[in-house]
């Protein structure tokens, strides 16, 4: 029965076949349908049931009911998704359906008599897909110093599903390292949720060079189906950091025979920026340290090496700044000081430094210093030794026991005063200070302090003698050198300038003598007298220019010699004798008196006299008078004393006649 019924229907539809119709076309006679839609969601399991095709055929729908042939709209794929009963008209899934790969099936049902039915199966979406990014990772990059709110455009994701079910929403739910970055979604006609980042606070390369977002889009399925992305975000840099060296100071020391190369030490600098901004290059302040080009810095490494020989004589330290500059278009830069001690000798041994603790810091010590009196403060480090102050045991030699060594943490010592001082005894000493550092074996340094001893004014001038003797004759003119008296001071300096004085002595005739205040000559100031004072005392006072002045006194015994410089004197100056003619000869006629002051001893004169008698003479002789006089010691007394008698005698004869 089933045979004769397909057999009429291909009879029924060949026969219309020759009205133009082509091979496989097939068009039903009648031109009357009616359109059946069916419903069914994507993912039903296979054999599902969708629906008949004449489920409503007692209906006037003109349609008579199965068997039916079956139709299919080209492309349809009726044939290959569809399992068709066309003797029931039950349609079932022959395959899993899915509706993002087709939404709907067309088909034609014919009957054997009746309308034709068109049938129409919609598949119904299910939130089956995922929202899907393009791709999995995206990279895209900031500036460091972008604005807040500034935007980038993200890869939107995708979601085949409909309505609800397509994507809603955008999170970040891993990345946001102090939630830097936020989302900004807007829906545009084509359906698709477009996202945008944007910045959400300040950017810092150095902080966070980078970012890894994760993020993830979700669609208003229950629950919501997730499709992630990674944005790595890369901040770019701008040149916002100075280089920084990693030490404010650097300390070196280089032996002064180093030979030219010798590498000294190391600066280091780092700049947090990238590239070339943070690319340092080096270089010495030749302005303001090592004008002389002394040492050398390579650029790239840092490296500081000598450049010109060295001498520890001329210059002990150095001190250089050093410039770390970046390689930004401005280019920002910074400074570190290097300290480079040149040692005496290519050796390890501890280096000592001397502090002297007086008004002008030189090596001296006044003779007023009480023990206890600090001289000196010593410090002592070891170049071997990594810390600043190095493990040293430090000792003090010389001074014969007047100074000592002092310490309270065997860091600094102090050079104290032990013994009370005296310059006048010992006015300089050398005092050795030895460092040992604690080696194997120990090496030894040696420093000399030659500490002199200051003057203070404690000794008074002091005279050769006690007494001096000097010798001067009497008839010695102003000026006349008598005798040159030494004092000496042991003191120093002005302490030992001596100023020589005479002490006004009226008794003793000080005003005859002067002395000269430097030389200490003394000489005569005016005529002296030994008939007056044949032994003058001076006193000599020798007083020096400390502050206060000391001073001191001598004697000097002035010894004046005699001269014959007082001539005889008569008792009177005029005679008048009368004498007979016949006196006999020989009869004295005239007695008379001379006196002359002689020196008689220490500081004595006596008054002599002598007596002279005249006698007449008789005979043929004139009247003559004879009179000796006194022995006379120079001529000139004696032809005063031979005219005094010639008057006398020229006297006597007037009266005669």
């Amino acid at each position: 029965m089933s045979l004769l019924w397909l057999l009429l229907m291909i009879c029924a539809f060949s026969g219309d076949s020759g009205g133009g119709g082509g091979p496989g076309s097939f068009i039903p006679m009648a031109a009357a349908e009616h359109v059946r839609e069916l419903e069914v969601s994507e993912g039903v399991p296979i054999g599902h049931q969708i629906g008949f095709i004449g489920e409503f055929a007692h209906d006037d729908s003109g349609d008579s009911g199965p068997p039916y042939l079956i139709v299919p709209v080209p492309g349809s794929a009726v044939d290959t998704d569809l399992a068709i009963d066309h003797t029931t008209g039950e349609i079932r899934t022959k395959v899993a359906l899915d509706r993002e790969n087709r939404s709907s099936y067309s088909l034609v049902a014919i009957p054997l008599s009746g309308e034709n039915v068109r049938v129409v199966v919609r598949v119904l979406d299910e939130n089956d897909n995922a929202p899907t990014f393009p791709t999995p990772i995206m990279s895209i990059e900031f500036p460091e110093n972008t604005p807040r709110d500034v935007k980038r455009t993200l890869n939107p994701a995708r979601d085949y599903d409909l309505g609800r079910y397509n994507t809603q929403r955008y999170s970040i739910v891993s990345g946001n390292v102090n939630n830097a970055f936020r989302l900004s979604s807007h829906r545009e006609r084509d359906g698709v949720l477009y996202l945008d980042l944007q910045i959400n606070g300040f950017l810092d390369r150095e902080t966070t060079p980078a970012y890894s977002l994760v993020v993830e889009a979700l669609d208003g399925g229950s629950p919501p189906l997730r499709g992630q992305m990674t944005v790595n975000i890369t901040i770019q840099d701008v040149n916002d950091n100075q280089p920084i060296f990693n030490q404010s100071r650097y300390f070196a020391t280089v032996p002064e025979n180093a030979t030219l190369g010798t590498t000294v030490l190391q600066v280091y600098a780092t700049d947090q920026d990238a590239g070339e901004n943070g690319q340092v290059e080096y270089a010495i302040n030749r302005r303001q340290s090592d004008k002389e080009q002394m040492f050398r810095i390579d650029p790239s490494t840092g490296l500081i090496s000598v450049n010109k020989p060295l001498d520890f004589e001329t210059r002990e330290l150095h001190e250089l700044v050093v410039v770390a500059k970046d390689r930004g278009m401005q280019p920002l830069e910074t400074t570190a000081f290097v300290s480079i001690r040149v040692t005496d000798v290519n050796d390890n041994q501890p280096i000592i430094n001397v502090i002297f603790l007086s008004d002008d810091a030189t090596p001296k010590i006044s003779e007023s210093a009480q023990p206890g009196e600090f001289v000196a403060r010593i410090s002592v480090n070891d170049p071997d030794s990594r810390t600043e102050y190095s493990n040293v045991n430090v000792t003090l030699s010389g001074g014969e026991g007047h100074f000592g060594l002092t310490t309270r943490d065997n860091i600094i010592y102090l050079v104290i005063v032990s013994l009370p001082l005296d310059r006048e005894i010992k006015p300089n000493y050398t005092l050795s200070v030895i460092a040992t550092d604690t080696g194997n074996p120990p090496l030894h340094a040696a420093k000399d302090i030659f500490l002199t001893v200051t003057d203070i004014n404690d000794n008074a001038p002091e005279f050769e003698k006690d007494v001096y003797h000097a010798n001067v004759m009497e008839v010695a003119d102003p000026g006349t050198s008598v005798i040159q008296v030494t004092a000496v001071d042991r003191d120093e300096g002005n302490n030992s300038a001596i100023v020589y004085s005479l002490l006004d002595t009226p008794d003793t005739h000080s005003h005859w003598f002067q002395i000269d205040s430097h030389s200490g000559l003394i000489t005569t100031r005016a005529h002296i007298d030994c008939e007056t004072d044949p032994v003058p005392q001076l006193i000599v006072m020798a007083q020096d220019n400390g502050r206060p002045p000391l001073s001191s006194t001598g004697t000097v015994l002035v010894t004046i010699h005699d001269v014959n410089d007082n001539e005889p004197i008569f008792d009177q100056s005029f005679y008048n004798v009368s004498v007979a003619e016949n006196e006999s000869k020989g009869r004295c006629i005239l007695k008379d008196r001379l006196f002359e002051k002689r020196k008689t001893g220490h500081k004595g004169v006596g008054l002599y006299m002598r007596t002279k008698l005249f006698f007449a003479r008789r005979g043929a002789e004139a009247l003559a008078l004879q009179h000796r006089a006194l022995k006379a010691t120079d001529r000139s007394r004696q032809f005063i004393s031979s005219l005094l008698l010639l008057l006398l005698l020229l006297l006597l004869l007037l009266q005669e006649v």
